[in-house]
């Protein structure tokens, strides 16, 4: 049976048993080049055929092919057991077993999120523009539970210490939440600012009442070895987050 590459992430977080969860790293698969080696996106300008190759090597550790996105940046959620063809969402949601939900990441960061009881799982893809936007409470709401029955993890995305962004990102957050700006540092060059993502989605979740949030911290622009990184380097692959409940019931 093929094991899976030491580097991808099983996320440690107190999720009930049934709750599985995974994300991948960028080695492990037959991509070549700036796509080396487990790119998993059809967007990134890749061969299509080592794309569907590494699919494939992905598929032999899930219960079914994922729930594949057209991610836009957007807040857009959409229920993962009713998708055909790929949606464009940037987050989807279950409550049916071995239905895998996916997001696509690059330095945006990827959100997991389940109910307690294991009986609900969610995932967003969440950049500067759909944490502004609300993917997050598109999210939460769309799992019509009570927030404080969820807990959240946290992926790798860009860090704070790489995540340069100019006035015009810092006054979008500060429009929506005022507390947003606790997570800008100012540079050196005015106008400019680091933007900790990890402290901005951590915010949002906890002021909706999703009190539990693990993860964070690790960036994907400063660990090129593990990470793709679309800031650091173009083109750049993509490496998938993905989160399914198990079929047995909750205990």
């Amino acid at each position: 049976m093929l094991s899976q590459p030491e580097d991808w992430i099983v996320p440690d977080w107190p999720a009930p048993a049934r709750v599985r969860a995974m994300i991948t790293s960028r080695n492990g698969g037959c991509s070549i080049g700036s796509y080396a080696s487990m790119n998993l996106g059809l967007q990134a300008g890749d061969n299509e055929a080592n794309v569907n190759a590494n699919r494939s090597i992905l598929r032999q550790f899930l219960p079914a092919e994922p729930k594949w996105l057209n991610q836009v940046h957007g807040n857009r959620v959409v229920r993962a057991d009713m998708i055909a063809v790929a949606a464009e969402a940037d987050a989807s949601f279950t409550s049916s077993a071995d239905c895998v939900c996916v997001v696509l990441i690059a330095d945006c960061l990827p959100i997991l999120i389940c109910e307690r009881t294991g009986n609900l799982v969610a995932v967003a893809h969440a950049g500067w523009r759909g944490l502004v936007s609300g993917v997050i409470e598109k999210t939460v709401c769309a799992l019509e539970t009570d927030p404080k029955e969820l807990i959240a993890y946290l992926g790798p995305g860009i860090g704070p210490s790489a995540f340069e962004v100019g006035d015009d990102v810092r006054d979008a957050f500060l429009a929506v939440d005022a507390a947003a700006q606790y997570a800008f540092q100012p540079k050196d060059t005015a106008g400019k600012w680091c933007a900790d993502l990890f402290a901005l989605a951590r915010q949002r979740l906890v002021r909706l009442g999703v009190a539990d949030v693990y993860g964070g911290g690790l960036c994907t622009y400063s660990d090129p070895m593990r990470f793709f990184s679309h800031r650091r380097a173009r083109p750049a692959g993509r490496m998938a987050a993905l989160i399914w409940i198990e079929d047995r019931p909750a205990v």
